[in-house]
């Protein structure tokens, strides 16, 4: 029997599944949203959360778990000077997962993975055709 038994394999060995999960994390940090499958959308979440809160602790001891995680500097730099401070009265549910569809090739259900306190995206100038 399965029961208490949370993780999400993805069909991966741990060692790859970790280090899958930690690079789509630091996208995730990195361009504030990811489009990914439903099942590692699902199995991110928990872990960029985690994130988060390591972030709004703040304290150097949050800094190195961050870091012993993600693997990426800029990543952790991001993570504690920009979406910490973002989301400090929030308590909780820091992601949001939006369902799109199944992908085309393979009928995988498809999905994007986003932080709910999202700066407002900057319009680019549009160059005029000549």
């Amino acid at each position: 029997m399965r029961h208490a038994k949370k993780t999400i394999k993805l069909g991966r060995k741990s060692e790859h599944r970790n280090l899958l999960l930690a690079n789509q994390v630091c996208s995730l940090i990195e361009h504030n949203r990811i489009k990914t499958t439903l099942a590692k959308a699902k199995a991110v979440r928990p872990l960029a959360e985690k994130m988060i809160t390591l972030g709004k602790r703040g304290d150097l001891h949050a800094r190195r778990t961050a870091f012993s995680f993600l693997r990426q500097k800029e990543a952790v730099r991001k993570l504690f000077a920009e979406l910490a401070p973002r989301t400090g009265s929030r308590a909780g549910g820091y992601c949001r997962i939006v369902k799109l569809g199944p992908r085309p090739s393979d009928s995988a259900l498809m999905a994007y993975i986003e932080f709910v306190d999202q700066p407002a995206p900057q319009e680019k100038p549009e160059a005029k055709a000549k």
